[in-house]
């Protein structure tokens, strides 16, 4: 098959930010220097010039960066503008009681019809047990009531609550980003392959096969490091609940795009034509209900 036949990829997790528009403040950690400029989705563009298996950067998922719903509307009117875009995961605060109000002002706005999934920054809460709080669970059912899914942003300590969320709301659709971030630099990724494996027994999560690099040592990362990850995921969840994310431009700081493009194709060399479907186009797809681009 040519590589105009193939079917398309879909980059499920990746920003954008305008640093005179608005503020990152996580930018200024230090190590973040090589990024602390505005990313749009020309600098995307450009940078995502390799192909996967044959496969071209067709769409996109466009994720929130900080805590605020008008990030989230400029991220709706950016995907109703650009058709790179197919869907936006937004912010909305899960704590507050105006939830359902909101959601749907979201959703009258323009590009409104693009929010998919709803993120919180989880893993910069201190308390162990967030996601399980009343008030996050009662606006988690609110995500769930508006057809949206929700999108995981942990470290791997706290998989567990991930997976008492799960056990909580069987019926919320969930992606796991960044496979939880298992401590790649580290080496020692017994307690993570554990709780992965129990956030797999639900068969309502799904994972995004993104972020990994740097989680790794930045400069000296291999495939073969890399690949006990995969191995794990792949395994645990089956190819067909695996999707492929760029983290873009956060990639940047390990490599960039076209190297994380080549290190999944790579990774992919085993699985059938269907499984890579799944794992670069189908499982997105699904998920954010993407339309043709």
């Amino acid at each position: 098959m040519s590589d105009t036949a193939r079917p398309g990829l879909v980059d499920a997790h990746h920003h954008v930010w305008n640093l005179d528009r608005r503020r990152q403040p996580w930018l200024d950690d230090p190590g973040h220097e090589p990024i602390r400029r505005s990313f749009d989705t020309g600098n995307l563009r450009r940078t995502a010039t390799r192909t996967i298996v044959g496969r071209r950067l067709e769409r996109t998922v466009v994720v929130q960066c900080v805590t605020s719903v008008p990030e989230t509307r400029e991220l709706l009117a950016l995907a109703d503008a650009d058709p790179l875009i197919g869907a936006v995961v937004g912010w909305v605060d899960l704590t507050c009681l105006d939830i359902k109000d909101i959601l749907d002002g979201l959703r009258a706005s323009p590009g409104g019809t693009h929010l998919r999934a709803v993120r919180h920054i989880v893993q910069g809460e201190p308390d162990p047990d967030w996601l399980q709080r009343p008030v996050v669970e009662s606006g988690l059912r609110a995500v769930r009531d508006h057809g949206l899914g929700y999108d995981v942003l942990i470290r791997s300590h706290q998989l567990p609550q991930a997976i008492r969320l799960a056990e909580a709301i069987p019926d919320l659709d969930i992606v796991l980003d960044h496979a939880g971030k298992p401590p790649l630099a580290g080496g020692d990724l017994t307690d993570w392959e554990g709780q992965i494996r129990l956030l797999a027994k639900h068969p309502q999560v799904r994972c995004k096969v993104s972020g990994l690099v740097t989680e790794a040592d930045h400069g000296k990362w291999t495939v073969a490091d890399i690949r006990p990850v995969w191995d794990v995921l792949l395994s645990a969840f089956g190819p067909y609940r695996l999707m492929f994310g760029s983290d873009w431009p956060v990639c940047l700081l390990a490599g960039g795009w076209n190297l994380w493009a080549a290190t999944v194709e790579e990774l992919l060399a085993d699985c059938s034509a269907s499984e890579t479907r799944a794992i670069l186009s189908g499982t997105a797809t699904a998920f954010y209900r993407l339309r043709p681009g």
